[in-house]
């Protein structure tokens, strides 16, 4: 178990008159599983983004975890689905994947799909 702690979290985008967060103080633990909600333009992805150290804030944020961005950025968009699991997380066991594929009710053969691009 790791706490997520947020004190005193003041951030207003650059040339903004309105704060997005202010003076913000809670704590979340590492083990809850939560997810944030909200309509467009309410903060989410700023915190996200606040907590990947992308933004400069006053207050503090302090973990003992380390924060990803999903979904994940594809270098190569011509790879399969496997070879961009690869290429994001080269140490994956593949038993395992298998078995949340598995756990999910997905056939595998989307591990071997092309990524499709959809024009308009």
């Amino acid at each position: 178990m790791s706490l997520i702690n947020v004190t005193n979290l003041t951030y207003a985008y650059e040339g903004s008159y309105d704060n997005i967060f202010e003076h913000v103080n809670f704590q979340i633990d590492s083990d809850w599983k939560l997810g944030f909600t909200g309509r467009n333009g309410r903060g989410k992805t700023t915190f996200l983004n606040l907590l990947l150290g992308k933004y400069e804030y006053s207050g503090t944020i302090s973990a003992n975890v380390s924060f990803e961005y999903f979904p994940f950025p594809v270098e190569n968009k011509e790879n399969n689905t496997l070879d961009v699991i690869n290429d994001i997380f080269p140490d994956y066991v593949h038993w395992q994947l298998m078995r949340e594929l598995s756990l999910l009710k997905v056939s595998e053969d989307v591990l071997y799909r092309l990524r499709k691009i959809a024009f308009c």
